[in-house]
């Protein structure tokens, strides 16, 4: 629509009339400020996670609107740290938090770095009148079973040498840096990329090579007893130079698949999502940020995760694009996690931190940031 077609949309609404408008049609600037000069009765934001950073343009603008009542749905109130939290009551009830800096001094300091849990049963009293929570299990009682699977890879012998390689580079390259903290922990991430991109596939981190990968050799195992039993896979990954890498091995196998990154336009991601769903394709790759949420693929019963994410929430939401409304198979999810690497140590944060979201709906411990010198920790003892 137009800037003048979107006005006179825009101001003929009457009253009972509803507006729907998408996250990237609201941080325009032109339709940021046409909406934000509106009084609204009711304001509902979906999939609220996506204004969780105060610092975009995104949240800015939803920040501007102004109604009488403001409702937000979202399966993952915080995916990172407190502060997603702090933003998302900024929007729905400004002021119950105090101010960013005060928040950090009365809760997010205090809990994240100190595991207080005084400090998080007050915040935890604060925010649940304003909290409904319905877990899958109390809303989807027919849902068939999901059962998780780990897959331990066992790297080559030339790649647990590369890997060593790589770890022991960067463990000299961050004793020799004399960077500031906020410049060390991006550097100490950076390493981290790279580790965990080799632990995929060394083409990943030096396209040359002539290295095999022993993740993709046990993909193509397990994708092969799938499909040998008429299943369809979901396959996840957040590098998408790596689902490059699996579609390629798909081609040459003459297996048909969908794919879909964040540079895939909307239509034609519902275009493949349906084709799918129709029964075009047996695998689906997607990058875990583009397909973590929205989509519905009820016709995979199979789910691959090719890499670990810091937050097993946000895996979790990803596979829920198979197990929902509409599954009628047993769902199974396998993970596939390079042994003895940065890999399994990402692994060992899921099991020994809880979810942070968890931990003030259900009380369950603490997870908090990942400081620079926990992170040193996972590169020093891999």
């Amino acid at each position: 629509m137009w800037k003048r077609d979107r006005q006179k949309l825009l101001f003929g609404l009457q009253p009972f009339d509803m507006l729907v408008c998408s996250y990237g049609l609201l941080q325009q600037e032109e339709v940021s400020q046409m909406l934000s000069q509106v009084q609204w009765q009711t304001i509902v934001l979906d999939e609220a996670q996506a204004i969780k950073n105060m610092t975009t343009k995104r949240s800015q603008a939803a920040m501007n609107l102004k109604g009488g009542f403001k409702l937000i749905t979202t399966g993952t109130p915080i995916e990172n740290h407190l502060g997603e939290l702090w933003n998302l009551f900024r929007f729905i009830n400004p002021g119950l938090l105090g101010s960013f800096e005060s928040f950090n001094q009365r809760f997010a300091i205090p809990i994240e770095k100190f595991q207080d849990k005084q400090v998080r049963n007050k915040l935890k009293k604060l925010i649940q009148p304003f909290l409904l929570r319905r877990t899958k299990n109390q809303v989807l009682e027919e849902l068939p079973s999901r059962t998780e699977i780990l897959l331990h890879v066992e790297l080559s012998r030339e790649e647990m040498a590369f890997y060593e390689a790589l770890r022991r580079e960067a463990i000299s390259k961050l004793t020799e840096s004399e960077a500031i903290a906020g410049q060390k922990h991006l550097q100490v991430l950076a390493e981290i990329m790279k580790l965990r991109r080799a632990c995929c596939n060394p083409s990943l981190v030096m396209p040359d090579t002539e290295l095999s990968s022993s993740k993709l050799q046990l993909f193509a195992e397990v994708l092969g007893d799938l499909l040998d039993n008429r299943h369809k896979a979901l396959v996840f990954s957040q590098f998408v130079d790596h689902l490059h890498i699996i579609r390629d091995y798909l081609d040459k196998q003459g297996i048909s698949s969908q794919y879909l990154d964040g540079s895939i336009p909307a239509p034609e991601r519902k275009k493949r999502v349906d084709a799918f769903q129709a029964g075009s394709g047996d695998v689906f790759l997607i990058s875990l940020k583009a397909g973590g949420t929205g989509l519905n693929l009820t016709a995979a019963d199979y789910i691959i995760h090719m890499d670990p994410w810091w937050n097993p929430a946000v895996e979790d939401q990803a596979s829920d694009r198979a197990h929902r409304i509409g599954q009628q198979r047993p769902v199974t999810i396998y993970r596939l996690v390079a042994k003895d690497t940065i890999e399994d140590k990402i692994v060992d944060l899921h099991h020994h931190k809880r979810d942070l979201a968890d931990s003030l709906l259900e009380g369950a411990d603490l997870s908090g940031k990942i400081s620079t010198q926990e992170l040193l920790r996972l590169i020093n003892e891999s």
